[in-house]
């Protein structure tokens, strides 16, 4: 990473994600596993929305560190069925898209990414998949 973003890029970026993951609530229904899409999307949303809590209470770099440490206890879904383990993989993702966004040098995430558990040996996640506050309305 360059140069740290303010909190309010930040902020803009996490919201725009946010945006994303909920078009793919929308069109959830039309994919072929309908709630491992859903609970992917839920998953992405929900981690945009504590990184973004957490930009607005301590700040970008602190976001950051935090995002690393997250993407470091995530266990591994590699090789598994597209459909199993969405809440995972929507986690995995959501920090990915968030690595890329605020431009994370490359050789920061492979060492976090050598860190990770394998599947089954992972402590529980931190970041809810649902009871976010915001929640899609129907």
């Amino acid at each position: 990473m360059k140069e740290l973003m303010t909190t309010d890029q930040l902020l803009q970026g996490l919201k725009h994600y946010r945006r994303i993951a909920r078009q793919d609530l929308l069109r959830a229904p039309e994919t072929p596993h309908p709630d491992a899409f859903r609970q992917h999307a839920e998953a992405r949303r929900a981690l945009y929305a504590l990184l973004e809590q957490h930009a607005s209470e301590h700040g970008p770099q602190d976001a950051v560190d935090h995002a690393i440490a997250e993407y470091r206890t995530l266990p591994f879904t590699t090789g598994t069925a597209e459909h199993e383990h969405p809440e995972l993989k929507g986690r995995e993702n959501g920090l990915e898209n968030f690595f890329l966004m605020i431009g994370l040098d490359p050789k920061t995430r492979r060492e976090a990414r050598s860190a990770r558990p394998k599947l089954g040996t992972a402590p529980a996640p931190t970041v809810p998949a649902e009871g976010s506050a915001d929640q899609p309305t129907p």
